[in-house]
């Protein structure tokens, strides 16, 4: 047998395939707590973003406005 034949037959391997990997469906009633619970902490989110100031204010102070007071301007709730 020629040297190349022997070398072409070493280099050429026969490839394997990964196995293939299916998307699994997630219930809705399984998915839907998470996402009231996620709509929650966004509502919480916003509002402390751009309402927590002035008159509808839940904290007097303004350690929640200077907390997330460059949240404001990055969102675009004006505060000044």
């Amino acid at each position: 047998m020629p040297a190349s034949a022997t070398l072409a037959s070493h280099t050429l391997a026969s490839p394997t395939l990964a196995p293939a990997f299916e998307p699994v469906s997630i219930p809705v009633r399984e998915l839907l707590p998470w996402a009231i619970f996620g709509s929650i902490l966004l509502l919480l989110a916003i509002y402390f973003v751009g309402v927590e100031e002035g008159a509808a204010a839940i904290f007097n102070t303004m350690y929640v406005h200077e907390f997330v007071h460059d949240g404001r301007h990055l969102l675009g709730f004006p505060c000044h």
